[in-house]
């Protein structure tokens, strides 16, 4: 996402890179609150590669004013390595979105280790101005929301891997004894059960702790390419008019 100018009262243009569920729904709140929003894609599977996002940002820097502001909506590449790919690391943050983005009304504000608090401070007044609520987090693997909500899914398949519930059990179990709107399993499929490993696996490998381990039956079902509701199973199967579960 690009602005064009320092000050919010002088926030006329947003782009937005990646025109997915996230970009679309970013694109979209940013539509209402009044910014001219353009949108491109480039296909949403590249763009959650890495080494996509980094030359994606070295194609975007000579076409940027020395003024424009860079955010990405990354959940697990560490901010401070995707500002080194461009000439402007001060002016570089991440705004992490939820999902689905008109719904929910959280942003986590991730600084890198350049960004400066002018940077800090106007996107905090952008993610109010689209009427979300900002937290600030610290720019380490899956940030605030992820680092606490996907180990507890990864639990959850364990804890089915295991025989401990079944599907309905487990989520059963947890939206009336936790009040969780939406069950742990059902939450995944909700999620993607590819994005819940992929970011499993950066929790993993970023803090080298073995309570991060992906479940291998998480793996197996993201290798049968059961990933949720996208491909209408995972851990249900959702061909029916009703969610089936498929343990």
């Amino acid at each position: 996402m690009t602005a064009g100018s320092v000050s919010l009262d002088g926030l006329r243009r947003i782009g937005v890179i990646g025109a997915g569920q996230m970009g679309a729904g970013i694109a979209h709140v940013c539509a209402l609150a009044g910014f001219e929003v353009a949108l491109t894609d480039v296909g949403e599977e590249a763009l959650e590669r890495e080494e996509i996002k980094r030359e994606i940002f070295k194609k975007l820097i000579p076409t940027l004013k020395p003024e424009a502001l860079i955010a990405t909506n990354t959940s697990s590449i560490s901010i401070t390595r995707l500002a080194s790919s461009t000439d402007r690391p001060s002016k570089f943050i991440g705004m992490h979105f939820m999902n689905p983005v008109p719904v929910m009304s959280l942003v986590e504000l991730i600084r890198g280790i350049a960004t400066d608090e002018e940077t800090f401070a106007l996107t905090r007044d952008l993610a109010l101005k689209l009427g979300k609520t900002p937290v600030a987090a610290e720019d380490f693997p899956a940030f605030i929301v992820n680092r606490i909500l996907l180990p507890m899914i990864n639990e959850a398949v364990y804890t089915l891997y295991e025989g401990v519930g079944s599907v309905e059990a487990i989520d059963t179990a947890m939206k009336l004894g936790a009040n969780h709107p939406m069950g742990p399993l059902e939450l995944a499929d909700f999620i993607g059960l590819d994005t819940c490993l992929a970011i499993m696996q950066v929790l993993y490998e970023g803090l080298a702790d073995s309570k991060y381990r992906p479940c291998p039956l998480l793996v197996k079902y993201v290798e049968a390419g059961w990933l949720g509701r996208k491909t209408s199973r995972g851990f249900y199967d959702y061909h029916g008019e009703k969610p089936v579960p498929t343990r």
